[in-house]
């Protein structure tokens, strides 16, 4: 029996909360290496675990893979969750960027100073729903199917509904005006792997607070 993917990262959302997500919903159980203390996280670089020095790392089918975007593409092709053929790969990495483009700005959130969080706030809350949502909106109207790309589910749909948890955190009312979004929202949260996702003890984490920041801070030295 191949051994479950060891993810090692800190215990919080940040980069490797997408590759849960995706593990999750692909049905795969994995494995969690928590970096605890600076001195977890250079032990990890002295023994030649880090390509380029930095976590997110997956321990998956012999590999140490690093950088998000390849950890995501390979565990999305194993699970037949990355299109059909060029194309339809073509339009998952094409939405995949927006998507990850707004939720870097989310990402970047906690660690913005106090006196600039709230225009950060007002920014997110304006890219969403003036540039991103209505792209996926629009997306969805045009084809009348269930996914993004050839009505079946793909690694843009839960990097999406994803996404649309966390700008629910922020602001309820954000997905006021795209029925559709909130459709898929729906329906990929009633899919049976991301069901017992969603469950209260899984592996998901909540969102950041000031206690586990500042130990976060500390660990990858963050000023």
């Amino acid at each position: 029996m191949a051994a479950k993917p060891k993810l090692h990262y800190f215990n919080a959302r940040g980069r490797m909360e997408c590759i849960r997500w995706l593990l999750a919903a692909a049905g795969e159980e994995f494995e969690e290496q928590f970096i605890e203390s600076p001195q977890d996280l250079e032990k990890l670089k002295n023994d030649g675990s880090l390509l380029f020095q930095q976590v997110p790392m997956v321990e998956i089918d012999g590999m140490k893979l690093a950088q998000t975007r390849a950890i995501l593409n390979y565990i999305a092709s194993k699970h037949n969750l990355y299109g059909k053929d060029l194309k339809e790969r073509a339009l998952i990495d094409m939405y995949s960027e927006g998507i990850a483009d707004l939720s870097e700005m989310i990402l970047q959130l906690p660690l913005c100073p106090p006196n600039e969080r709230g225009a950060k706030l007002a920014l997110i809350k304006e890219k969403a729903t003036g540039r991103y949502l209505p792209v996926f909106e629009k997306v969805l109207k045009s084809h009348g199917q269930d996914y993004l790309v050839g009505n079946k589910l793909s690694k843009a749909d839960i990097h999406l509904v994803e996404l649309l948890y966390y700008l629910d955190e922020i602001d309820s009312s954000l997905l006021a005006s795209f029925a559709l979004l909130k459709a898929l929202k729906t329906r990929v949260s009633n899919l049976p792997n991301v069901q017992k996702f969603l469950q209260p003890g899984s592996q998901r984490k909540p969102p950041l607070d000031e206690k586990t920041l500042e130990k976060a801070k500390k660990i990858f030295n963050i000023k």
